[in-house]
């Protein structure tokens, strides 16, 4: 029979953070707001991060069935040019010390 190595059974820190805090509550179902409007770029921008991602719910605290609203809220605000698709400062041009996943090197 082999001998079986014992390793140390790795767990997540629970000493950063302390994450059993109460989650926020959705800013639309608060306000009674029943449709997401697109053309509310202050609001959508809000939902956006400084590079354009959309973020989660997670983060932004709101519920599921506004959340799909925001998402779609925000996808016809670019196709509108009212919302940027890439955030200002996320240039491809610039010089990254070593970054990136090595794409773009022979090209």
């Amino acid at each position: 029979m082999a001998k079986q190595r014992s390793r140390p059974t790795r767990r997540r820190d629970r000493k950063t953070g302390g994450g059993g805090g109460r989650r926020k509550s959705c800013q639309y179902c608060r306000d009674k707001v029943e449709f997401v409007d697109y053309k509310d770029i202050t609001a959508l921008k809000k939902f956006v991060s400084d590079r354009g991602k959309i973020r989660s719910r997670r983060i932004t605290g709101a519920c599921r069935r506004h959340q799909n609203q925001i998402a779609r809220a925000v996808k016809r605000a670019r196709e509108l040019a009212l919302l940027p698709y890439v955030g200002e400062g996320s240039g491809r041009d610039e010089e990254s010390g070593g970054g990136g996943r090595g794409r773009g090197r022979d090209r």
